[in-house]
């Protein structure tokens, strides 16, 4: 796991942001497209507004999200919906933006259809350009959480999170995570230094923990050299 320790929360984002942009224009010139997995939370929409400003092929670039909570679409906790009022969703062709379906009810039929999605833009099994990553303070990432059945699963690239603070959440699981060709993690705030202590530890005990590290990338504003 690279760890990329920067001044302030700003110069984290500016880094991140250009790392990705990188890694999604290297997918693009290679392959013909790039696939893009977001997460949601509070820290990371000025680090995509940055990247949104970035030179990178966007007509050629798949959004997909790494979880969502099981709510409309306009209430304030909906990830999509924050997503969707970004600079990063007006670089994005509506095709190519692609919303976990927590609308349907059915939340079996929802895990199949994102499934689905996964599979035409990222192959079989789905092995996805970037993942965005945030970190909680609790150790989850994704909505992979303590104590979760979830973290057992693999079998399915789609599943249905416990409820944590209030609501279920629909997610990607370790078997899409692990497959991915870089992972980001973005981690800002003197709130997260101790998790990202145990983070680089590898602490076993935190699910943020069970994600491949050979392939990921850290970005924060927190010197964790002692």
């Amino acid at each position: 796991m690279e760890w990329q320790t920067c001044r302030d929360a700003a110069e984290a984002e500016r880094a991140a942001a250009t790392f990705i942009a990188e890694r999604l224009q290297e997918a693009v010139e290679a392959r013909g497209w790039a696939t893009f997995a977001i997460s949601g939370g509070r820290s990371p929409w000025t680090m995509f507004g940055q990247l949104a400003a970035l030179d990178v092929d966007w007509n050629a670039v798949h959004v997909f999200q790494v979880d969502e909570r099981i709510v409309p679409l306009h209430h304030p906790a909906r990830n999509w919906a924050h997503f969707l009022e970004s600079p990063l969703a007006r670089r994005i062709p509506a095709s190519h933006a692609h919303p976990m379906p927590v609308d349907i009810g059915d939340l079996e039929l929802a895990i199949g259809r994102y499934s689905a999605t996964l599979v035409e833009w990222a192959s079989v099994p789905p092995k996805l350009d970037v993942v965005h990553l945030g970190l909680g303070e609790d150790g989850h990432t994704a909505s992979l959480f303590a104590d979760d059945t979830l973290l057992q699963d693999r079998r399915h690239w789609v599943g249905v999170s416990r409820v944590y603070e209030g609501h279920r959440r629909l997610t990607l699981t370790l078997p899409v995570l692990n497959s991915a060709r870089t992972v980001v993690w973005f981690a800002v705030g003197a709130g997260r230094r101790a998790i990202l202590m145990r983070l680089k530890k590898g602490d076993p005990e935190i699910p943020a923990s069970r994600l491949q590290r050979d392939r990921s990338v850290v970005f924060t504003d927190q010197d964790l050299a002692d």
